[in-house]
């Protein structure tokens, strides 16, 4: 990673250039496809909650072992698959998206996205008059 010092500030066309690669693209694709579907069972796992508390009180208070009922159970379970989907979602982003984005950031701070640099290999001098972050 570039040492902020010696950072020069990005361009909008920088940043259009590299939100319009396929990289980026991979990157949005890749986190869609984990996020909408978890997020759609975690609401739905919560919304039975909801419901059987509501519309199922007798089963709710079921007894499983001593004062313990199944209604704390389904409880105790919510925060158990918070922490599940946590672990999951960090294990994806290190394993699938991760890897993009690192690469993505070391290209924008190369300026590989610079209209002057597209079809190079390299990133822009930063010698001649660019903006530096202190």
């Amino acid at each position: 990673m570039t040492p902020p010092a010696e950072r020069r500030l990005l361009t909008p066309e920088e940043y259009r250039q590299a939100q319009d690669s396929p990289e980026f693209t991979e990157l949005r694709r890749r986190f869609r496809r984990f996020a909408f579907p978890m997020t759609v069972a975690f609401l739905a796992w919560y919304l039975l909650y909801v419901l059987l508390s509501t519309y199922a009180p007798d089963f709710m208070a079921t007894p499983v072992f001593g004062n313990v009922n199944v209604g704390i159970l389904l409880g105790l379970g919510q925060f158990v698959s918070t922490f599940v989907i946590t672990h999951l979602y960090v294990a994806h982003a290190n394993r699938r998206t991760d890897p993009i984005s690192d690469e993505m950031r070391e290209r924008l701070e190369h300026h590989d996205y610079a209209p002057s640099a597209r079809g190079t290999t390299g990133g822009t001098d930063l010698g001649k008059g660019g903006a530096t972050r202190a």
